[in-house]
């Protein structure tokens, strides 16, 4: 959960969004040497009046700004393409879950049972119990089980939406018409507020989203009970 005057990323609760804060942290590195190096060589550049015939032509030194800023892109490329097929990945999932968007809310359906779906709706301010957070407490949350894979199956039923969870390192475009999928896996239990991240209306801003990880018998205990009373 993201608190005030936070500068970071909120803290990673899936492999994915791990590795995502680790190639982040490498780039951001990367960036900073560069911007050291540049910032030295402005200065340089205007504090001194000495020259040198051999630095004003020298096929060394065009030799290597030439290829040191192809290594650096291959430093960033490599660690960037590995966790994008990581992230595509989906391996038998243990658990299938439908969400589909609406204006303005989501719903899910659980498609490995056969009855086990609901809507989920912004609570209202005015209703708020102590300890919810405005905005982003949903009245029906998404309980999926720790440590299990998970497939999400995303679309819309009118117009643009999109599925995100900045804890899971999960974005997925809900387009009318179309079925988009992603998967992630929760290394702890928690409760793991994302919302809408397209722009789709009046009430974009309106459309919470709340992933609860429990233990697996916590969720075969809720399965259970959300079964009797449909």
């Amino acid at each position: 959960m993201a608190h005030p005057s936070q500068l970071g990323f909120q803290d990673a609760a899936s492999p994915v969004m791990e590795e995502l804060l680790h190639f982040h942290d490498h780039t951001l590195m990367i960036v900073f040497l560069i911007s050291t190096l540049v910032l030295y060589i402005i200065v340089a550049m205007v504090v001194t009046k000495l020259t040198d015939k051999l630095i004003l032509d020298s096929q060394e030194i065009e030799i290597i700004w030439t290829l040191l800023p192809a290594i650096i892109l291959i430093l960033i490329a490599l660690p960037s393409l590995r966790i994008l097929y990581l992230m595509d990945e989906i391996n038998d999932p243990h658990l299938t879950i439908k969400a589909m968007g609406h204006q303005w809310y989501w719903s899910y359906e659980y498609t490995d049972y056969e009855d086990l779906g609901f809507d989920s709706y912004m609570i209202p301010t005015q209703d708020l119990t102590p300890g919810q957070f405005r905005l982003l407490e949903t009245d029906h949350r998404m309980v999926i089980p720790v440590e299990s894979p998970v497939r999400i199956l995303v679309s819309a039923d009118d117009v643009l939406h999109s599925w995100a969870v900045p804890c899971l390192g999960i974005k997925m475009d809900a387009v009318p018409g179309r079925l988009n999928q992603t998967a992630f896996i929760t290394s702890r239990p928690g409760v793991f507020y994302g919302q809408c991240s397209e722009i789709c209306g009046a009430n974009h801003s309106f459309m919470p989203i709340v992933v609860e990880a429990v233990r697996l018998e916590h969720f075969e205990n809720w399965s259970s009970m959300m079964l009797e009373d449909t």
